[in-house]
């Protein structure tokens, strides 16, 4: 696996349409793992709803191929995203 701290930085040029920010900085990215020497990323939305997942994917998906390394992407409609999970830098610009 390319290093996950190289992953996140891409994650971070992905912006969530809705709101405006980067889907790491939000905290849509649940989780970064290994498994049987593929890169698995977990999304998170913040609705099931959310009518800007299908963007959000092609755009993840055009970020990580840049890193040429064999990945997938996990959608996690079972866990609740809340605005807890924002980063306190964009809830603070938010005004959260």
């Amino acid at each position: 696996m390319v290093n996950k701290d190289i992953i996140i930085e891409k994650l971070k040029e992905v912006i969530d349409p809705e709101i405006g920010y980067d889907i790491v900085s939000l905290g849509e990215i649940e989780d970064i793992r290994e498994e049987n020497g593929k890169t698995i990323i977990t999304f998170l939305p913040t609705t099931p709803a959310c009518p800007f997942i299908p963007a959000i994917l092609d755009s993840i998906n055009e970020k990580i191929k840049e890193l040429n390394i064999d990945f997938d992407i996990e959608i996690d409609l079972e866990n609740q995203w809340s605005i807890n999970r924002i980063s306190p830098e964009i809830r603070k610009r938010l005004g959260l």
